[in-house]
Formats: structure tokens, C-alpha cells, sequence
């Protein structure tokens, strides 16, 4: 994914079960995607619990979260309700959509790679942003909004 692009169709089932379209998201807001390696890591937890942290801070600069990584719906399920996260985790098992925006493996190419996408309203990506590290997503998203935002 280039900026500029848009944002891919796929659809993918959410924590609860519930197929989500990124269609549905088109002419309502902002949407922030981060892919992320597996739930219940040091680093996933850690990434996860920050988008927690400053989930309103992304919500009052008009944004949603979403987060994608190749865990079932089940784990998804135990990961949101362990930490109270408030935003939608997509269960990409077959890692259909990870390939589709072209997220890279990370760590010497044995785990999934970590990458944040910013799309506006209109599902054209702003921003996209790969690190190894979890706290660089989260600064470099809401200061990015924040720019967009005034």
C-alpha cells in the first residue's frame, strides 16, 4: 500500500464473531489500522493496552481503531476482554488482509510484522508507519491526526 491508495475491500470477522466490511467505514471517519503480531505478547500487550490508553484522544480527533492480527476470534475475544479494550480486533487467520496491504514479517522475518495505516473518511491512506517497537505507533498516529485535525 502506497499513500494515496484506498482502502482495500475485505471483510474479516470481529472478537464477537460479527463480520466487519471495510466498506462500512467509507463517509464516517477516520479509521486507524494497526496489524500487530500475536495477542497476548509482551510487545501486543503492551501496543494494544496504549490504543486503550489514548482511545479517546483518537475518537476526539474523529478517528476509529481497528486492530488485525492472525489470532482466532476466540483469543481476540479473551485478549479485549482481559485488557477492556474498546475497539474492534479482525481475526486475519489466513493472513488474507496482512498480504493485501503488504504488511512485512518482522524480527528476521519469523513474526508478523508491525505496521499502523491511516485512512481519512473517504478511505484514501494518509499515513502508514512500520516499527518493531509499540510505543512509535501510537505517538506517531494521534500527532499525525493531530496535524490532519487543525
Amino acid at each position: 500500500m502506497e499513500i494515496g491508495n484506498k482502502l482495500p475491500e475485505f471483510t474479516l470477522n470481529d472478537q464477537d464473531g460479527n463480520a466487519v466490511s471495510s466498506s462500512e467505514f467509507l463517509g464516517k471517519s477516520a479509521l486507524v489500522i494497526f496489524f500487530y503480531p500475536k495477542n497476548f505478547t509482551p510487545g501486543c500487550v503492551r501496543e494494544a493496552c496504549s490504543f486503550r490508553d489514548n482511545f479517546e484522544d483518537f475518537t476526539d480527533l474523529g478517528a476509529q481503531v481497528i486492530g488485525i492480527s492472525s489470532d482466532s476470534e476466540s483469543s481476540h475475544k479473551r485478549f479485549a476482554r482481559h485488557y477492556k479494550l474498546p475497539f474492534t480486533l479482525l481475526a486475519d487467520t489466513r493472513n488474507k488482509v496482512r498480504r493485501l496491504f503488504g504488511v512485512k514479517k518482522g524480527l528476521l522475518g519469523v513474526l508478523p510484522g508491525r505496521e499502523t495505516f491511516i485512512f481519512n473518511s473517504q478511505g484514501q491512506l494518509l499515513y502508514k508507519f512500520a516499527a518493531l517497537g509499540a510505543d512509535p505507533h501510537i505517538k506517531k498516529s494521534l500527532k499525525f491526526l493531530q496535524k490532519e485535525h487543525t
